[in-house]
């Protein structure tokens, strides 16, 4: 049987440890506490709807939107944003949880890159989140929405795209967390961002015109634009627009892994 090349025996090496440890020491809670941010999107949506609306909504939403099913509309939008956290969560944290640790001077020394490593935490975090979104529309479903892609194709597509806009985000990110020593605010001010330029759950084009252009530049706002199309408009996938999401998500990947040595540099100067 031939060996696997280092890149893969590290990938698969990472994703087996963080899986095994998040398996035996995972705090159910945690699960439950991320799981009812989307819960709670999609049951206050239909509480809206029924309440407020009637059932019914505007053909303003309908015209800006494409689509007049509105829980369809937020499930898909509660279930794409909680995929993006939570991968940044998982994957843009990694290094800066070794250094919290004290492992990431021994990580350093590897002979291993930074790619083959992320990408086992990326393959383990999209593991993890896929069965919080199973669990999410599972509860949507209960609520009687009934989602529908336009084709397997178009919904691998639509994953792809989304799942490479969040690793390049998130190997950005990883070095801004390096560098400033600190998650939380760095974080949750990315998820304010990317909540109100990427319309997960509202149409960007209720957004001034220089809040839509600012949307462009980050990777999930044109992988919304996919994952809308083979989820909720049944436009199918714009060719145009999963090259974006590709092409943007991969340069911020490079553009965060060139930037990753610098960031370890500057933190194990500042441990010293």
């Amino acid at each position: 049987m031939p060996t696997p090349p280092p890149a893969v025996t590290v990938a698969w090496a990472t994703f087996h440890r963080t899986w095994s440890v998040t398996r035996r020491a995972y705090p159910w809670s945690y699960f439950v506490g991320t799981l009812m941010l989307g819960v709670f999107t999609v049951g206050l949506a239909h509480l809206g709807l029924e309440a407020i609306g009637g059932g019914r909504v505007a053909a303003s939403f309908a015209a800006a939107t494409g689509t007049a099913d509105y829980l369809g509309y937020i499930t898909v939008g509660a279930a794409a944003f909680m995929f993006t956290t939570h991968g940044i969560l998982w994957v843009a944290k990694a290094l800066i949880q070794e250094q919290r640790e004290g492992t990431l001077g021994a990580l350093l020394v590897t002979p291993p890159g930074r790619l083959p490593y992320l990408a086992g935490f990326t393959a383990f975090a999209y593991t993890a989140i896929a069965l919080e979104v199973t669990v999410l529309v599972a509860c949507a479903r209960v609520l009687g929405v009934r989602l529908e892609s336009t084709g397997p194709p178009d919904a691998l597509l639509a994953v792809l795209a989304l799942g490479v806009a969040v690793f390049g985000m998130s190997a950005v990110l990883s070095a801004v967390m390096i560098i400033a020593g600190e998650a939380h605010i760095t974080q949750n001010t990315l998820f304010f961002a990317i909540a109100l330029l990427s319309g997960f759950t509202f149409p960007r084009q209720d957004l001034p015109a220089v809040l839509r252009w600012a949307g462009e530049l980050v990777p999930t706002t044109a992988a919304m634009d996919v994952v809308r199309g083979a989820f909720t408009t049944g436009a199918g996938v714009s060719p145009g627009r999963l090259a974006a999401a590709l092409g943007l998500g991969l340069a911020y990947a490079v553009a965060g892994l060139r930037w990753l040595p610098l960031a370890e540099r500057h933190a194990m100067q500042r441990s010293y």
